[in-house]
């Protein structure tokens, strides 16, 4: 499995030699059986490699021991979005049978999209109504929708609701019996579509039509076509703008990221691709939402880089609870001049000054 070769070649030697295929037979098994110490997140990756091992042996032990791993060590791994998508995906497939293993799982941005809509097939109503809330991920995989309404499970109220909201959204499943009296009950009591409006434009149409919003090297668009693309964005449908987020440049990141649902704003954030300069430059902005404010700053990577712990704790548009958190791991000249900058939310400013004055002490 190539996924598994690439994430045995990227783990640290300590950690690799245990699931290493030319390591001793007798120690992969120890592993496998969970005889050996290791952290909840390296126990889980190492599973994930030893699930594919050549011997049988290994494999049927690696795959038991994923299946019961307890309570505790769940909680760790199922919390961690540093482990890799793939190690996460592999244990949501394990685990959606157990609601508070699948839980954790469910609630990790980390995990795929793919891996909840496999989940929504089949597992029970109370995961049901978790996937439900994620209406970003429920448009940015619109098979998770179906998957939802088709498991027998789903709750009538549960589904009619998610229907509602994937027919405003510009999500249709002719074949789905439900969507259909969203739809009716959404379009029977008003106005039926203009021309425009029941022919929104697709993320394929414009990829067609503006042949460069997909390279990250593209020069930026001359100003008619930046109007007329914008323009034909701002008729999309949600659902197709939370692909576009996926898929275009930088310059189509930036006129989503200003776009008047949340949703759209939060994929753009969100968005693979997007760079950490991107990232600076959102966080200096006094006029971001504050929810794509909030992606930032809980974003253990990204607050790793200190220009945007700075710009962060000097955004008025983050909560004052963060910023003075990130104040006091900022370095001692930067708060000497916080401490006088009249910009800044005066809680900030008195705090600056009380730190500095702490330093010099």
């Amino acid at each position: 499995m190539k996924e598994a070769s690439l994430l045995l070649d990227s783990l640290p030697p300590e950690i690799r030699k245990h699931a290493d295929p030319s390591s001793p037979v007798p120690l992969r098994l120890m592993v496998a059986r969970g005889a050996f110490p290791l952290a909840p997140s390296d126990f889980a990756t190492v599973l994930f490699l030893l699930s594919v091992d050549l011997l049988p042996e290994v494999r049927e032990a690696a795959q038991l021991s994923a299946r019961n791993i307890s309570e505790k060590p769940m909680l760790s791994i199922g919390r961690d979005e540093g482990l890799p998508t793939e190690v996460l995906d592999w244990l949501l497939d394990l685990h959606w049978a157990n609601a508070n293993h699948a839980k954790l799982l469910l609630a990790n941005n980390s995990v795929s999209d793919e891996a909840i809509a496999r989940c929504a097939s089949r597992c029970s109503a109370e995961l049901l109504e978790l996937i439900g809330l994620n209406q970003l991920r429920l448009l940015r995989h619109e098979e998770m929708i179906r998957q939802l309404c088709q498991n027998p499970h789903a709750p009538p109220a549960l589904v009619e609701s998610v229907c509602e909201f994937a027919v405003r959204s510009g999500v249709f499943f002719e074949e789905l019996p439900a969507m259909q009296a969203a739809k009716q009950r959404i379009f029977g009591k008003t106005a039926p579509p203009t021309e425009d409006e029941s022919n929104p434009p697709t993320v394929a149409q414009l990829v067609s039509e503006f042949k460069n919003i997909e390279d990250e090297k593209a020069a930026p668009l001359e100003e008619g076509k930046r109007l007329t693309l914008s323009q034909k964005i701002s008729r999309m449908s949600v659902a197709e703008k939370i692909k576009l987020a996926m898929r275009g440049n930088k310059e189509i990141r930036t006129l989503l990221l200003r776009d008047s649902n949340r949703l759209v704003a939060i994929a753009a954030v969100q968005s693979p691709r997007i760079t950490e300069a991107e990232i600076l430059s959102i966080a200096q902005n006094r006029t971001a939402p504050e929810e794509v404010l909030r992606i930032i700053f809980r974003n253990k990577e990204w607050l790793k880089l200190y220009p945007i712990r700075l710009a962060l704790t000097k955004n008025a548009k983050v909560p004052q609870s963060e910023s003075i958190r990130l104040l006091s791991t900022l370095r001692e000249g930067d708060i000497k001049s916080l401490s006088k900058d009249k910009n800044v939310p005066n809680v900030i400013q008195t705090m600056a000054k009380k730190l500095a004055t702490l330093k010099k002490t």
